[in-house]
């Protein structure tokens, strides 16, 4: 019946206005996917992952394609029976290695020759993958010790043949009486869990540390270890001219061994202010010859460094600085010979996501500018910036050629799926190089945004989109439906985006904002929610509502609310503050946060948020939670969510629906199966696709009256 309700309503959508038809839920299937771009080092070809969807197996698939920077097809390098992913090429350009879980290999790279495309994948040991110098005869790693294969357990394992959570784990008291009849979940450690993997095996034997250590490697050679440290060298660069690793490492090069054990009994104490919101300097840049020795501190600085990389005379390195977990990120350079680092970004609002240090001397950073994003060229000696590439789009992925002329990069906007692009690294003769999606795009409509930008409570300016019906006519008024997006700490942006094309061609006014507390704006709007969920946050969303329903093109008596994890627990806040709101649906959604918390496999999220565990403070947790407000809520709600998620774990929305149910509230309970968090997002395609036609049935049916 809501399905004929559904198509109902569709059919006083005027589809002669355009040659092109409305989404339907099923077309999801048919999207096409770019990512993970590589360009060869002479610039010549850009390597890059294709993402499709089996709709006949109910499964993705991804293949390694190659096109020509000069223009031209694609070829698919890779063989359509396995699966291949994240290409990257060779220094000298030959090979193109790539990641597969094909049988009949050590481990999972595998290369092919980059003049042989679709020839057969081969594996080359003693291959290094790592930073190379600008003469790349040899690479530089970090990687754990391998531990010593050839110790003897003491004795055959009596509980060998066990399923690995049902095995005592090492320390534990309990035994099974007959290890051939248990087959349940042996727990001892406070993480045993987490979305996507499942239940963790706790461990077997003696907690054992293998600091990440330095290592070289030539080509056909086997590598040699550098280092022989008890604390992790992480994230290291070889200077261009090959004599020098840079490294990031613990601020006091204490053990990995020592840290760990400070940060866990520090997590078994209550929440305290004054040391657990004290600046601390937790990492550090040091260099290292690369024939080894003593490594030595290039600067002390407080919080946290990533992303380094050399300048093109070695001299100087670029990093991403962040002074502590509510500080703004920048982006830095220092001497390495020491001295001061200055900031380049100091009066930036927004944060550096990556950064490349190009050949000519300056430095390329990508960032998110709010809802979109772009690539900035950016001066070492003054750091003025320029934007080079951005726009109303997302673009990522950014890849350049070894002499930093060309870069490559993925592009998707509002109303176009992912593509694949090539610019000077000036942003000059930008052109798409691919087209994957084109034939879909001349069928389906997908409908744009309308980007606006509000102020709301403390004068925050807050950016939002409304998303037009598909067959729009002037002088008619539609439903609407608010979108809130997870995080709380992400965003919603100028990309392509399924969920909200999908209600705009069911024929709904589609309403998505940035409320303070999202993402790309800096990190004192990201982190001005703490402490206080559903407060200004909530403002934010319901001026932006205020704002929409006064249009004259909008039925402010037909709305409708959804939004999935924190949009999930946001939509339920919503029905307990409000009753303006027809239809809800929630997703991924929380309602309690103390059973929340003793079942997610994330509770450092809220020991953040909440100032403390629900027993440190107890009155935010239980003042924060839907369900001690249920009572209030009439707003008829659709409830989705996956039995594998142990993020937003099934017991929160159980208990929701059942209040709902007894005191008379309208309300539909999905639960998928073999699902986890990210059903949504990675999920199975049929299951992905069923989620999305029963959000147009639920708002179809209550907003259609």
């Amino acid at each position: 019946m809501r399905r004929s309700i559904t198509a109902a309503f569709l059919m006083v959508l005027p589809a002669a206005l355009t040659a092109q038809r409305a989404m339907q839920p099923n077309d999801w299937h048919r999207v096409t996917t770019l990512s993970q771009p590589a360009m060869s080092p002479d610039g010549r070809r850009v390597a890059f992952t294709v993402t499709t969807v089996n709709e006949r197996e109910n499964k993705r698939h991804q293949e390694v394609w190659v096109v020509a920077t000069a223009g031209g097809d694609p070829v698919r390098y890779t063989v359509p029976s396995t699966e291949s992913s994240s290409p990257r090429f060779s220094p000298d350009g030959k090979y193109l290695f790539f990641i597969s879980p094909r049988p009949g290999g050590t481990g999972s790279i595998w290369a092919v020759r980059t003049d042989a495309p679709g020839g057969e994948a081969t594996q080359i040991p003693d291959y290094p993958t790592g930073s190379w110098p600008r003469d790349p005869k040899f690479a530089v790693f970090s990687a754990p010790l391998v531990p010593d294969s050839t110790a003897a357990r003491e004795g055959p394992d009596p509980f060998g043949k066990m399923p690995p959570m049902a095995r005592p784990p090492f320390g534990a008291i309990t035994r099974p009486v007959d290890p051939a009849r248990f087959d349940g979940r042996h727990i001892t450690e406070a993480r045993y869990k987490a979305n996507g993997p499942g239940f963790i095996p706790g461990p077997r034997e003696a907690r054992v540390f293998r600091p990440q250590q330095l290592f070289s490697q030539a080509p056909g050679s086997k590598r040699v270890q550098i280092t022989t440290a008890a604390y992790s060298h992480r994230s290291p660069v070889v200077s261009p001219d090959g004599k020098w690793i840079a490294f990031i490492a613990d601020a006091g090069l204490r053990s990995d061994s020592a840290t760990t054990a400070i940060a866990d009994s520090i997590q078994l104490l209550p929440y305290d202010a004054t040391r657990d919101e004290a600046e601390r300097n937790e990492t550090d840049m040091y260099v290292l010859p690369v024939a080894g020795g003593t490594p030595r501190k290039i600067a002390t600085l407080p919080g946290t460094e990533s992303d380094i990389t050399w300048s093109p005379d070695g001299r100087r390195l670029a990093f991403v600085h962040r002074a502590g977990r509510l500080a703004n990120a920048h982006l830095g350079i220092i001497d390495v010979a020491g001295g001061a680092p200055t900031s380049l970004t100091t009066d930036w609002r927004y944060e550096p996501a990556g950064l490349e240090w190009l050949p000519s001397g300056e430095i390329a950073m990508w960032a998110d500018i709010g809802g979109s994003s772009a690539l900035f060229l950016v001066s070492p000696k003054d750091g003025r910036r320029r934007e080079v590439l951005g726009g109303r789009r997302k673009v990522s992925g950014f890849a350049f050629d070894e002499g930093g002329r060309q870069v490559a990069f993925i592009s998707t906007s509002v109303d176009k799926p992912t593509e694949l692009y090539i610019a000077g690294v000036d942003g000059k003769g930008e052109r798409r190089v691919t087209a994957f999606n084109d034939k879909l795009n001349r069928e389906v409509a997908w409908s744009d945004a309308e980007r606006f930008t509000y102020r709301s409570v403390g004068d925050r300016e807050i950016e939002g989109w409304m998303m037009k019906p598909f067959g729009y006519e002037a002088g008619k008024r539609y439903p609407l439906v608010l979108y809130i997006h997870g995080g709380p700490h992400s965003q919603y942006g100028e990309q392509w985006f399924d969920e909200t094309q999908n209600l705009a061609a069911a024929g709904f006014m589609v309403l998505y904002t940035n409320p303070r507390g999202s993402s790309g704006y800096g990190a004192d709007f990201t982190f001005s929610t703490r402490g206080r969920w559903f407060a200004e946050d909530y403002e934010d969303l319901m001026m932006a509502v205020d704002l929409a329903a006064a249009r004259p093109d909008v039925d402010s008596s037909r709305m409708g609310v959804t939004g999935g994890s924190y949009g999930g627990v946001m939509t339920a806040w919503v029905t307990v503050k409000t009753n303006r709101f027809k239809a809800a649906e929630t997703d991924r959604m929380i309602s309690n946060w103390w059973s929340w918390y003793g079942t997610s496999d994330l509770q450092n999220l809220t020991e953040f948020e909440f100032y403390g565990r629900p027993q440190d403070n107890p009155a935010m947790y239980d003042s924060l939670s839907p369900i001690r407000r249920v009572r209030n809520v009439t707003t008829p709600t659709l409830m989705m969510q996956s039995e594998e998620d142990h993020r937003t774990p099934m017991t929160d929305a159980e208990q929701w629906f059942a209040a709902l149910k007894r005191q008379g509230t309208p309300a539909e309970f999905i639960r998928y199966p073999r699902s986890t968090h990210d059903l949504s997002r990675t999920g199975e395609p049929w299951l992905l696709v069923d989620r999305l036609g029963r959000l147009r049935d639920w708002f179809g049916y209550w907003l259609s009256q």
